[in-house]
């Protein structure tokens, strides 16, 4: 799980815009516990900063990773995860803004909660966890207090089976939420909840990727408007706007792209439909800022993710069947790559026609562009090379038996400023579990 925290300025047609904190989501093999890889981004301009060797724990006593050591015998190894892991959660890492012109705190998260059914489906990918682990009953409630550690204000799930458990718990912490299934035969979705005290819902649209050709995942985009009693008195969010601004939006995208890495056409043509989306909804509510999260299946040395950095990009460039990065850069043995000058190279790659119609929407054009200025949040606020990579994103957010890497985000528009993350954990501490979720995790939320 990751956080961040962003500073918002800037005003819209009804209201201010106010500094958004995401807690980035947490892929599907991901439990909400210390080896969870939840995203969570604060937005403001206080910059967190703080030493990797650490983790903060509620009782205030810190963790040293160093401690932490594999053991072969394997109740050793769970006697002492437990003791590791039962109040040691991730740190907070800040930025070096100043926000002190800033009043309003919201914290946003985003997490791939692994969906029952596709744990079902492929236990190949989690050898290493014991069934009882992987239990809804149980994996649910963990999930439920690991959310409430880091007091999120907005929370993006994907991998969503199990929608009316989840609301039934969150409902009892003071959320509210609005849930889209896949169309199709699969049965899970995405889920947005946000705090009733601080937000209220003022309108939200659904995408049906398959009514436009392109599979059946689907994205939410939610207009949220902060309650102006309760703008600067929820000491757990940290986004924050003018303090002369009135009543603030914010928008806010949840999304879940396809998995299958031979398909970047049907990649491009998502995440372009969705951006497209999220900037016209922008624009018809006053120009208000956007907080993007999800699982884009996609590494941060990928093609969709320089698209989503630069605005634009040259499909003719790329092979689509490696636009993700997933087949290119398979992270997870024994070094992580990245992406370097001296690999790109003027390549024309041929593209069919309905392969182009899918990616860019239109006959003949080959060049993408979208109207939104993004950043990611983990590169607004410095980490150590211990836990980041040469972009600054996380050297991994999902990590089970055939992949370790990084393929979830929270993206902002420019005007909102991170102001602190969750730091993820360093990759040697992750390959001890031997895959997310693990029975270390689970046994020390006990």
């Amino acid at each position: 799980m990751s956080t961040e925290r962003w500073p918002v300025s800037g005003q819209s047609k009804h209201e201010g815009s106010p500094l958004i904190r995401p807690i980035s989501r947490i892929k599907r093999r991901r439990l909400a516990s210390l080896e969870s890889e939840a995203h969570v981004h604060c937005l403001s301009l206080h910059q967190i900063s703080s030493r990797d060797e650490y983790l903060p724990s509620p009782s205030g006593r810190n963790v040293k990773l160093s401690s932490v050591r594999q053991v072969r015998n394997r109740k050793r190894r769970s006697s002492r995860s437990k003791k590791r892991t039962k109040d040691g959660y991730r740190k907070w890492v800040f930025s070096s803004h100043d926000c002190s012109r800033y009043k309003d705190k919201v914290v946003v998260v985003s997490y791939n909660i692994l969906g029952v059914e596709n744990v079902l489906k492929h236990p190949d990918l989690y050898p290493q966890v014991p069934p009882q682990f992987l239990n809804w009953e149980w994996r649910k409630k963990l999930i439920r207090k690991e959310l409430n550690h880091y007091m999120p204000s907005i929370v993006c799930l994907q991998e969503v089976d199990r929608f009316n458990d989840l609301s039934d718990l969150l409902q009892k912490d003071g959320f509210r939420g609005v849930y889209k299934a896949r169309t199709g035969e699969a049965c899970d979705g995405c889920a947005l909840f946000w705090k009733e005290e601080l937000f209220t819902l003022l309108h939200e649209e659904n995408i049906e990727f398959q009514k436009f050709g392109l599979r059946d995942n689907v994205a939410q985009l939610c207009v949220l408007k902060m309650n102006n009693h309760c703008s600067s008195s929820h000491h757990g969010s940290e986004a924050q706007a003018s303090e002369t601004s009135p009543a603030r939006s914010l928008l806010v995208g949840n999304i879940h792209m396809l998995f299958n890495p031979n398909r970047g056409d049907i990649k491009l043509g998502q995440i372009r439909l969705f951006l497209d989306n999220a900037h016209r909804i922008s624009q018809e509510w006053g120009n208000i800022p956007v907080v993007i999260a999800g699982d884009l299946n996609s590494i941060p040395q990928s093609a969709i993710y320089r698209f989503l950095d630069s605005s634009e990009l040259d499909i003719l460039l790329h092979d689509r069947r490696k636009i993700s990065g997933q087949v290119e850069y398979p992270i997870g043995l024994k070094h992580f790559k990245t992406q370097r000058e001296d690999s790109y190279r003027p390549l024309r790659y041929r593209w069919s026609q309905e392969e182009i119609r899918l990616a860019t929407g239109c006959d003949g054009i080959t060049h993408l562009r979208h109207h939104l200025k993004l950043s990611s949040v983990y590169r607004g606020v410095a980490g150590s090379c211990r836990t980041r990579d040469s972009n600054e994103e996380p050297l991994a957010t999902s990590y089970h038996s055939k992949f370790m890497g990084t393929v979830d985000y929270i993206w902002h528009s420019r005007e909102l400023i991170p102001v602190g993350v969750i730091e993820t954990l360093p990759v040697n501490i992750l390959r001890e579990t031997g895959g997310l979720p693990s029975e270390i995790t689970a046994i020390g939320l006990d």
